[in-house]
């Protein structure tokens, strides 16, 4: 669509996000003080748990009644509420935040700067995460429905621990690609109904569409850890002995490395790269 036909007192136009991202967005973000960043980043984790607790609930027994498809398919209606809730309280969000990649471009952000934001975004997207996991599983939440609930969950991570590295870097580019998009189209909008519509539309196909988030599974994976401490989840999961054993915190860890390089990939080459070149470095 070009510029000329776009309404700017709705949104803003393409090459107008790209900079709004490398000289405001991004260039701010880095310049926030240790408190503020850890806060943000802790409330982050906590808002995508809440997503991914909340797609587990619907999914369960919908697969059963209305099939696979639909029931991934209103998974990530609820899951994409996680971003919204990130976008509109300007929490920090280790897969958004990888657009600062646009700052280190232009040269206004240091790669050192950077790397230092990642880092502390990361580990307070992975405390937030944790904490509401627990918090969830000490509320007798996280296995409601005669344990259905704790089933899926404990499942669900198994299915994450149980792909290859290459099955989950892959699904990590795809996620973060999407979710970036999402993230750069809210941001065009002016109006808070447009940012939630920009959001919900990506966030949901990636979820239905299977592909890997870091952060959300700071809390996919954990919340599956936790079920394993509750026999009467356990029986009923159909998990061998053996499958049991890797849902652990060394398979987290194996899924976790693949995905954040994916989650990484995805949004510097598919959406700071392509965009940088198509609306920044042209106008140099």
């Amino acid at each position: 669509m070009s510029e000329q036909i776009i309404d700017n007192k709705d949104c803003l136009a393409p090459s107008e996000i790209a900079h709004e991202f490398s000289d405001k967005i991004m260039a701010k973000k880095a310049q926030l003080c240790f408190k503020d960043i850890m806060l943000l980043a802790v409330a982050a984790g906590a808002f995508i748990a809440f997503g991914a607790h909340g797609c587990l609930t619907v999914m369960t027994g919908t697969t059963e009644a209305l099939g696979w498809g639909f029931a991934k398919f209103l998974g990530g209606i609820i899951f994409s509420s996680g971003l919204m809730m990130v976008a509109l309280t300007g929490a920090e969000l280790f897969t958004g935040d990888i657009l600062m990649a646009f700052s280190v471009f232009e040269k206004k952000v240091s790669i050192l700067k950077l790397f230092k934001c990642w880092t502390l975004v990361y580990i307070g997207n992975f405390i937030g995460a944790l904490v509401l996991a627990m918090l969830i599983f000490y509320s007798g939440a996280a296995h409601s429905n005669n344990d259905a609930l704790g089933k899926l969950a404990l499942t669900t991570a198994y299915s994450k621990i149980d792909l290859t590295f290459l099955e989950a870097f892959t699904r990590g580019i795809l996620c973060n690609w999407l979710v970036c998009l999402a993230v750069w189209m809210a941001t065009s909008s002016k109006r808070v109904v447009g940012k939630i519509f920009a959001i919900f539309f990506p966030i949901t196909t990636f979820v239905a569409s299977g592909y890997e988030h870091s952060v959300a599974n700071m809390f996919f994976i954990p919340n599956g850890i936790m079920m394993k401490s509750i026999p009467s989840v356990v029986e009923v999961s159909g998990l061998t002995a053996e499958q049991l054993s890797r849902v652990s915190w060394q398979g987290f860890v194996d899924n976790l490395i693949p995905v954040t390089l994916g989650n990484i990939i995805g949004a510097v080459v598919f959406v700071v790269l392509l965009f940088w070149l198509t609306y920044l470095k042209k106008t140099k």
